[in-house]
């Protein structure tokens, strides 16, 4: 038998001919070189498609999933890569449609707080552009700078503002779409109530590309806040920065952001920074609330002292631009050190009940210290989503396989407190074979025949999301 590797597979050139003449002169790749770019997102996974289409509208989308549904070529849809499930990933005898070029704000409405947008916008392009009409779209990733809308809706992508303004299920109000028979369909609406019919806007959000490619989406605006204030909480350990969560999200003011670091992630970055918080911190919050001027320092104050028990050691309250940025300068220091000191590791981002915080990350450190593997948590504390990072390296095989264990016990975990696999990043590939965990058998059922109603040949985003099925 010949040990010659295998060359990579190619497009019919029928199918090429067709699909150049969709897109136009330009707009397909076919070289493996060329492709290979198209073929990984910030996961570990990488696969090389027979080809790469850039759409620029709605009906070139159309005609080329009518044409992939003819001939059963299997599409992954693409923004800019920035997930880390392996979602965009494309399948070997598949191509990729890339939504890059198709890019334009079609239309701002302030009177009815709408904005009308392809798919391939830059979240922060539109933050800017809806600024000045004084609003702004609420989901807010940490990638806004580089991920598109696109993403944002394939992904339910939401970031720190979500716990009080909602992720993109709640901020938009209507799509269309191209499902994988190849057809084009319209769902929600222009207003902010309707209910005819089901609510196909929220089942298609969500959904990493699988059931219909989005061509537009109406988003809902929110009015710009006039005045913001920043508070950071220090406290002696988690079990005191959950309750002081739970006691903030029971009263009447909803912060704009609250986040947390746990005691690790604190270690990680007094590393490499001046943090100026308490050296016996074992947790910190960081909050914000906003609103009318002349209500912001109230709504502060009302948070400050829900903020407040027996494990609080510091509470510092920012209103201008430079205190703020004093304020933020331990949470922002964060990443950069963990890339410094594990550039590869595994991050998961998961959810569990506010009021079970501390348990579970009681639950992590006891992982951590069984299994020899070093666990940062940090995360979205307002609705308990906890990204938590396994700080491996993926060159050690003894190391990756108790990260495994690892991985599975945290998921294990998760649902034992009544938690979600997933709050932002999906499922894609890397969390597939954890799902049946999290949802029971009649219901997987109902979505893989959902999953057949919207795409019949199975040629959207195939073997994403969900469990594969037994044979």
């Amino acid at each position: 038998m010949s040990n010659r590797k295998q060359p990579p597979p190619t497009l019919p050139d029928g199918v090429a001919s067709t699909l150049r003449n969709i897109v136009g002169k330009g707009a397909l790749l076919t070289d493996p070189a060329d492709c290979l770019p198209y073929g990984y997102d910030n996961s570990r996974r990488q696969a090389l498609p027979l080809a790469v289409v850039f759409v620029t509208d709605a009906a070139q989308v159309q005609a080329v999933v009518a044409h992939c549904n003819a001939h059963r070529i299997p599409i992954s849809a693409r923004g800019l890569g920035t997930g880390t499930t392996g979602a965009t990933v494309p399948e070997r005898n598949g191509l990729v449609v890339a939504f890059e070029r198709m890019n334009r704000i079609l239309r701002i409405d302030p009177a009815n707080r709408l904005a009308m947008v392809e798919p391939g916008v830059i979240n922060d392009d539109l933050q800017r552009a809806v600024a000045e009409h004084g609003f702004f779209w609420p989901p807010d990733p940490t990638s806004a700078n580089v991920c598109t809308i696109g993403g944002n809706l394939a992904y339910n992508s939401a970031g720190p503002r979500a716990v009080k303004y909602g992720t993109p299920r709640e901020n938009t109000l209507g799509l269309t779409a191209v499902t994988g028979a190849g057809e084009t369909i319209r769902t929600g609406v222009f207003t902010t109530k309707g209910v005819v019919g089901y609510d196909l806007t929220r089942l298609i959000i969500g959904s990493e590309g699988t059931l219909a490619l989005i061509t537009s989406a109406t988003l809902k605006l929110t009015p710009l806040a006039e005045s913001k204030r920043t508070l950071r909480a220090t406290y002696r350990n988690i079990h005191a920065a959950a309750d002081a969560v739970a006691t903030i999200m029971a009263q009447p003011i909803t912060p704009c952001a609250l986040e947390f670091m746990d005691a690790a992630a604190i270690d990680m970055v007094r590393r490499f920074s001046d943090l100026g918080v308490p050296t016996e911190t074992g947790a910190l919050l960081m909050i914000e609330v906003d609103g009318p001027a002349d209500c912001v320092a109230a709504a502060a104050e009302a948070v400050s002292a829900a903020a407040r028990n027996d494990g609080l050691l510091d509470l510092t309250v920012a209103a201008d631009r430079d205190e703020i940025a004093a304020l933020w300068r331990t949470r922002k220091a964060l990443s950069p050190a963990l890339r410094h000191v594990a550039p590869k590791k595994i991050n998961e981002d998961v959810v569990v009940p506010v009021s079970r915080m501390a348990e579970f990350i009681d639950g992590l450190e006891r992982l951590s210290q069984e299994l020899s593997i070093r666990i940062v948590n940090f995360g979205h504390a307002g609705n308990g989503n906890i990204h938590v990072n396994l700080l491996v390296n993926p060159d050690d095989p003894d190391e990756m396989r108790r990260a495994d264990i690892t991985l599975s016990a945290v998921f294990d975990l998760v649902v034992a407190l009544d938690g979600s696999l997933s709050g932002e990043h999906g499922v894609g590939l890397e969390k597939r074979e954890f799902v049946d965990r999290e949802i029971d058998p009649a219901a997987l059922r109902l979505m893989r025949a959902i999953k057949r109603q919207f795409d019949p040949k199975g040629i959207l985003n195939p073997d994403k999301g969900l469990p594969l099925e037994s044979s």
